[in-house]
């Protein structure tokens, strides 16, 4: 069963580690952080800013990833969205995929947001697919957007309106309470 917790300081240790773990971090834009103290100031600046909230996906109540979302005190009601699955275990089980509709959820009923975005590496195929299946549509594509690791890559940006999340809604509801991915 997936669910979403909120983030807190003492997942500082669990995030360093997927966060540099090599099948994560091949997917982010930016390095892994150096340090741990580094990444700990990260955290404590993410945990203290109204802008940005993140929730730990859990699986059978076992910690497995990251859904985070900024943008929340824009004018536009718009935010930007990553997500990973940390726990290799938990990786192709559909978390990511329950993961997001939960999250839309947030985003869009408590939240207030007009709509979510957000920019995925052109060939992250699994991350593509996923937010497709949550009814994310192509809005751009970015060519040699992101440079890591001494090479560029072309990023695809994607999003979903309210409208269209309350409209996709019960069908992806439905799918993942049958397939037992959400509770019923």
């Amino acid at each position: 069963m997936i669910e979403l917790r909120d983030l807190e300081g003492a997942d500082a240790q669990r995030l360093y580690d997927w966060r540099r773990d090599s099948e994560v971090d091949r997917w982010m834009y930016k390095l892994p952080p150096a340090s741990f103290e580094a990444h700990q100031t990260w955290l404590d600046r993410f945990l203290t800013d109204p802008d940005r909230v993140g929730w730990v996906i859990l699986a059978d109540k076992q910690p497995v990833g990251l859904l985070t979302l900024t943008g929340l005190t824009g004018m536009l009601m718009r935010g930007q969205w990553g997500w990973y699955i940390g726990d290799a275990a938990a990786r192709g089980r559909g978390a990511g995929r329950a993961a997001q509709a939960l999250g839309l959820d947030k985003a869009f009923g408590e939240h207030g947001l007009q709509k979510v975005w957000s920019e995925v590496l052109a060939d992250n195929e699994t991350a593509l697919k996923a937010q497709a299946a949550a009814g994310f549509l192509r809005e751009g594509y970015l060519r040699r957007h992101a440079y890591k690791h001494g090479e560029y890559h072309d990023v695809v940006l994607l999003a979903i309106l309210a409208d269209e999340w309350a409209a996709r809604r019960p069908a992806v509801m439905k799918n993942l309470k049958a397939s037992g991915l959400i509770a019923p």
